[in-house]
């Protein structure tokens, strides 16, 4: 059985790790202020500093290909909160179904894993529909791939997920069954810091 212990350690970063990560983040950070205009720098590495175990759900974001950056500051809850801003679904994420049940519950063909599954494992959340739809306002995400989101109870009860994409000049939201997978759509995680 493993101990709460072990489980914290699997979830810290070597000092070389996060030295290097940090200095990805802040790069990308400085080159995308459109995304956090009114916000300095100092102020994300102090709300990392105080908050180191947020490193290790930053770089699985950041290892799957998703580009976490800062799109915006809570003043109200007094957060820092990171998105995937990869221009496509980050790619060390797709060609999954929707959640564990979905996975369990196919035959045949079965995907390596879900969605809400990786999320979960990488301590991020799956973007609701609301979330994705104000990335979209940010930066234009997903012109050839897709991403699932959070799905309301009452359309996964029926079998249902949903996903989004941005073509045409506008973001469409659609339906599949959660136990569906494509090799162009994976997730964007949102990381509260």
């Amino acid at each position: 059985m493993t101990n709460q212990s072990e489980i914290t350690a699997k979830k810290e970063l070597p000092v070389e790790q996060c030295e290097e990560l940090l200095s990805i983040l802040k790069t990308r950070f400085e080159e995308n202020m459109h995304r956090h205009a009114d916000l300095a720098w100092e102020i994300v590495q102090a709300k990392l500093d105080t908050n180191p175990e947020k490193l290790w759900s930053l770089n699985g974001m950041e290892s799957t290909g998703g580009e976490p950056d800062v799109i915006r500051f809570d003043n109200e809850t007094d957060t820092v909160i990171f998105v995937d801003c990869s221009a496509e679904s980050p790619a060390g994420r797709r060609s999954i179904c929707y959640d564990a049940a979905a996975l369990e519950a196919r035959k045949k063909n079965k995907p390596a894993h879900s969605a809400v599954g990786m999320a979960e494992e990488m301590g991020i959340e799956m973007l609701d529909e609301e979330q994705y739809k104000a990335l979209q306002q940010i930066e234009t995400v997903d012109k050839k791939t897709s991403s699932w989101i959070q799905t309301p109870e009452n359309i996964r009860k029926l079998g249902g997920g949903l996903f989004c994409d941005f073509r045409f000049g506008t973001t469409f939201v659609y339906h599949n069954g959660v136990e569906s997978y494509y090799a162009g759509r994976g997730f964007r995680g949102l990381l509260k810091v």
